[in-house]
């Protein structure tokens, strides 16, 4: 984010702001000013200030282990903290046992800045049906956790989302103005605008199964290396453990999206535009692709094997039935010995450390796919956006901006509490203690859009650390990550698209529908009736107006 020739007269509003550029982050939290604060101003009325000494200038360049950043109400002495205010966030995910104790602490840190926070987290089984809902409903939410895959363009077009312009960040963001990784916003602009905040690091994203070996070893299956030994598994499970005992193979939830990434990873696949259910992909190549590379997903032969391989399991009781309308996550299953695998990315291991609680259950994560590359995982793939019906945008920013990179609040809400949930060093390296299974350290979707690159697992689960960094060895950035499609063109033929395509896709996903081609057929059909065609034909000649930029 390039500064503003005003970020510096900001100096006079943002006197004395308590910045370490290097220490430890133990003990409580330093004591906060609580001086009364002015009244907010203009950007106009900020740049023509004199300008003074720049208080940033211990901020380091970047967040790195060891570093302790603390947030001060004279940083954000242009908004007005006179009034108690709260803060409504809604998250997605799962609720950790001690969630409420962390928000506890977090509006106790927060006091000096007169502002509270509420969260409201939307179960992995409800969201997508409730989040749209929620943003139209009038409910009040200042912030939502978003991504491509979690509605971000979508809402972003509807104009559910605030535009952040440079100005807005520099005055109510003043540190993720200074720390946010430049290179990341380009991820998150829609027709050049920002539209949401997103995370400031990046790792590999491969998708990976994870199952219960002890029960692959009671009947003779050893190491997974590839989707057909994986599917055997399943069927194995679902034919000889699951009558006996009501284990299943997998406990599918929703569409099976985390199984189908895992499929397509074998073909070496990347997404060039994903809307919804609208979503195109190619094979990687090591370049950018062609718009005459890029596949409709549900029209590829690899979708349509996906989908045989979906129904030959679901027929044989790998998952059940009402798999469509099951309300645990595959991952909730999984670590609950519900079901006997899980697939997703290293978040596997959650669901591992869980199950293997039970004496004689043993886990185990595989990677599938190893002679295919492993996706890094986008800056955009976790952001958090700040709405545009929110009543108090401002005071949001400031909230968002200290969870982000004030040291002590960032670390509460990505590993709990320190000395209970988690031990940490000086060199930022973590060790899980007895009670972190009631705040699993970054599980919050919170987390995920605001994790910098300063801490690291030690005493981590070596099984990890062995997939980790071979999936590391092997990751490539996608190409085609700075391409944003812009719906508004033909915003009701995305909706009507999309409508048709949850009603089969899902379906189809979960191995549910008897006729597969006849199936996909029928869905092209009423897709190309509702708009697909034109959303395409939109969505080429932006591909080709970017594609041609890059050359």
């Amino acid at each position: 984010m390039k500064k503003k020739m005003f970020t510096k007269a900001l100096g006079l509003l943002l006197a004395a702001c308590m910045l370490t550029a290097c220490g430890s982050t133990e003990g409580a939290a330093p004591e906060q000013s609580a001086a009364e604060p002015a009244a907010e101003k203009t950007v106009a009325e900020v740049a023509a200030e004199p300008v003074a000494e720049d208080v940033f200038k211990d901020v380091p360049e970047k967040i790195e282990a060891g570093c302790n950043i603390v947030a001060t109400p004279e940083m954000y002495s242009n908004i007005d903290l006179s009034k108690e205010e709260t803060i409504y966030i809604y998250l997605i995910g799962s609720t950790p046992n001690d969630m409420d104790q962390i928000t506890e602490l977090a509006n106790e840190y927060l006091k000096p800045f007169n502002t509270n926070i509420e969260f409201t987290i939307m179960a992995w089984s409800d969201y997508q049906d409730l989040y749209s809902l929620n943003l139209t409903s009038g409910t009040n939410i200042d912030a939502i956790f978003t991504a491509p895959w979690c509605y971000l363009w979508t809402e972003a077009s509807k104009g559910s989302f605030l535009t952040l312009t440079d100005d807005f960040i520099s005055s109510y963001m003043p540190l993720t103005d200074r720390l946010q990784i430049p290179e990341s916003w380009g991820g998150v602009k829609l027709n050049g605008n920002i539209v949401a905040i997103p995370q400031n690091t990046t790792n590999p994203n491969g998708k990976m199964v994870a199952i219960r070996q002890d029960l692959a070893d009671k009947y003779g299956i050893g190491e997974l290396t590839s989707w057909e030994d994986y599917k055997n598994f399943c069927l194995t499970i679902a034919e000889k453990e699951t009558p006996q005992s009501g284990i299943l193979a997998m406990a599918a939830a929703g569409s099976n999206p985390e199984l189908w990434d895992v499929y397509r990873q074998q073909f070496d696949t990347m997404p060039a535009m994903t809307d919804g259910t609208i979503v195109y992909y190619y094979k990687y190549n090591g370049k950018i692709p062609t718009y005459d590379e890029i596949e409709f997903a549900y029209t590829t032969d690899y979708f349509l094997s996906f989908c045989k391989d979906m129904q030959e399991m679901a027929n044989a009781g790998v998952w059940s039935r009402s798999a469509l309308t099951n309300e645990i996550s595959a991952a909730d299953s999984f670590g609950a010995l519900a079901s006997a695998s899980m697939a997703w990315n290293t978040s596997v291991f959650q669901g591992i450390e869980t199950c293997e609680k039970n004496e004689g259950v043993v886990g185990a994560a595989y990677d599938i796919t190893q002679k295919n590359f492993a996706i890094g995982e986008a800056y955009n793939n976790n952001d958090i956006a700040i709405t545009a019906s929110s009543v108090h945008p401002e005071r949001t920013a400031m909230v968002l901006d200290i969870i982000k990179n004030d040291t002590y609040l960032n670390h509460l809400f990505r590993l709990g509490v320190e000395g209970t949930h988690y031990s940490i060093d000086e060199n930022g390296v973590y060790t899980e203690l007895d009670k972190s299974e009631d705040y699993p350290a970054d599980s919050l979707s919170l987390c995920w859009a605001v994790k910098n690159g300063d801490i690291t697992q030690g005493g981590a689960d070596p099984r990890k650390q062995a997939i980790t960094d071979a999936e590391t060895a092997k990751m490539v950035a996608c190409p085609t990550e700075g391409f944003v499609f812009d719906d508004t063109p033909v915003a009701f033929e995305v909706s009507a698209v999309n409508t048709v395509l949850d009603e089969y896709v899902k379906s189809l996903q979960l191995g549910l529908l008897e006729d597969i081609e006849g199936s996909i057929a029928t869905m092209m059909e009423q897709a190309n009736e509702a708009g697909l065609e034109k959303v395409e034909a939109e969505f080429k000649s932006q591909y080709e107006a970017w594609y041609a930029t890059m050359q």
